[in-house]
């Protein structure tokens, strides 16, 4: 099953921009979660049930998604040493 759509080739001053946005990604929406948690804590008087909560969620599925992210990375790079491969050996 694909999530993630197909990615291009990339070089290597790339892929440091492209940590850099990985890591900011991951906190902000962290960050997000955290206050809207900590939003609902207030209104709903539930000291930090839900800012645990969905800090827990959004660090879940941040992991999931550098899963994914990784997995295809992965595979792309596979299909390229595989196709190296066969072009050598014709």
């Amino acid at each position: 099953m694909k999530v993630l759509a197909p990615r291009r080739p990339i070089n290597d001053t790339q892929q440091s921009g492209q940590t850099l946005g990985r890591g900011m990604d991951f906190a902000l929406v962290v960050l997000v979660f955290l206050g809207v948690g900590y939003g609902l804590d207030r209104w709903l008087d539930t000291k930090p049930a839900f800012m645990i909560g969905l800090v827990i969620f959004s660090v879940i599925g941040q992991f999931i998604k550098m899963y994914y992210e990784y997995t295809q990375a992965m595979e792309a790079l596979e299909a390229e040493r595989a196709a190296k491969r066969v072009g050598r050996a014709a």
